[in-house]
């Protein structure tokens, strides 16, 4: 179940976070988010939601009739841990058959 978080200006987030502790920082944040005007319905907040530049990370910003690139994080990927990957390329000269 989730908790639901006030964000002012009849705004919420609906807040995966029973038993985990939330940043204040992120929860401010999550609240900033929350109050734009194309945010709709909710901002939700799952159980690893921590702070980060531009968006909240672990957190998800439906919009309407906006595009938010920050919203997938300029810290995508933290705490993960990236395999190598062995990738073949073909020319586009190739596949063209010239």
């Amino acid at each position: 179940m989730f908790d639901v978080i006030d964000a002012g200006n009849g705004k919420f987030i609906k807040a995966w976070k029973r038993g985990v502790r939330f940043e204040e920082k992120a929860v401010d944040q999550l609240k900033q988010t929350a109050r734009l005007p194309f945010v709709r319905p909710y901002v939700a907040a799952m159980p690893d939601t921590h702070w980060s530049m531009g968006a909240t990370v672990g957190s998800v910003v439906p919009s309407v009739g906006a595009i938010c690139p920050a919203a997938v994080g300029v810290d995508i990927g933290c705490g993960m841990i990236a395999s190598r990957l062995n990738m073949q390329r073909e020319s586009r000269q190739g596949r063209r058959g010239a």
